[in-house]
């Protein structure tokens, strides 16, 4: 596809950030080491005259250490890295006000984890868990989180690099961009459905389908940016949006709860409230039970 944008993470950074700013390994007073976790890319940067963490993929580096890390694949040290630059972030501005935490932008462009057995060994699991619950306390911690979709996002590699956000943005699909947390044929060998069937769920059902489109549907992406050249400013606003929200103390709107509640809105998730409310029901009827026995 010639307007691509997968494996493009170090061009999406330089056409999102303010020219010339980017700082790589620089985060706080913290110098992280350039040669550790080589896929990652994390720095400091200006974003319309405010400071932001910028975390990416590059797509062309390759991890002697770990030979399944390349093509923007998040390894062992890769998810280390960018969980080191979130913690870094935190503690950089721990004594500003809620105002003045700086963003973190995600730039997602990854085909997933490293899936070799010396990485499950060495714990890669962990290393993904730690990026995870990182961006997890930032964002509770009040820095604002918006991840930009601009490739590839896949699996458990956009569980930990993505989907802890405060709002999810992305390129429409007529730049290549895939979303997928599941793809048909893996469903398929769970459910033991035809995959005949599951195809033609697809094309009603968002929960069957990836792509960009359908997680608008579910929630999962909160705008749909049609050019690359809106990524910087629709980046910009959202930052602002989650300001504003977070100011405000409204932080249900925002990530996993927020994403909910869009897919509800949109018609994607109709029964998730219903399914929550229906749990709480039959817990309280039991709770005296168990919490106090």
């Amino acid at each position: 596809m010639e307007n691509t944008m997968i494996g493009r993470g170090r061009d999406a950074i330089e056409m999102i950030v303010d020219a010339g700013s980017f700082a790589e390994n620089k985060v706080g007073s913290a110098e992280l080491d350039p040669e550790y976790g080589p896929g990652a890319v994390v720095g400091t940067a200006q974003l319309e005259g405010e400071t932001v963490t910028v975390i990416a993929n590059d797509a062309y580096a390759f991890n002697d250490r770990f030979p399944v890390v390349f093509g923007g694949v998040i390894g062992l040290e890769e998810a280390y890295k960018m969980a080191t630059a979130v913690y870094r972030t935190i503690e950089a501005d721990k004594e500003k006000p809620l105002a003045e935490k700086r963003p973190i932008v995600l730039i997602v462009d990854t085909p997933g984890n490293g899936p070799g057995k010396m990485e499950e060994i060495a714990g890669m699991n962990k290393a993904t868990g730690s990026y995870q619950l990182a961006l997890a306390e930032a964002r509770k911690t009040g820095h604002p989180i918006i991840a930009m979709v601009i490739g590839r996002a896949i699996s458990g590699a956009f569980l930990c690099h993505g989907l802890q956000a405060d709002e999810i943005l992305a390129l429409s699909t007529d730049f290549g961009t895939m979303i997928h947390v599941m793809p048909i044929t893996s469903i398929s060998r769970i459910t033991k459905m035809d995959i005949e069937r599951l195809e033609e769920l697809s094309k009603v059902n968002p929960v069957f389908a990836p792509g960009v489109n359908f997680f608008y549907n579910l929630g999962g992406v909160k705008e749909i940016v049609n050019k690359v050249e809106d990524m910087r400013g629709a980046i910009a606003k959202h930052i602002k949006e989650v300001q504003e929200l977070k100011a405000a103390g409204e932080i249900e709107k925002l990530g996993p709860w927020g994403r909910g509640l869009d897919g509800d809105a949109r018609g994607g998730r109709v029964t998730r409230l219903k399914a929550m409310a229906k749990m709480n029901e039959e817990f309280a009827a039991v709770a005296d039970k168990y919490i106090n026995a």
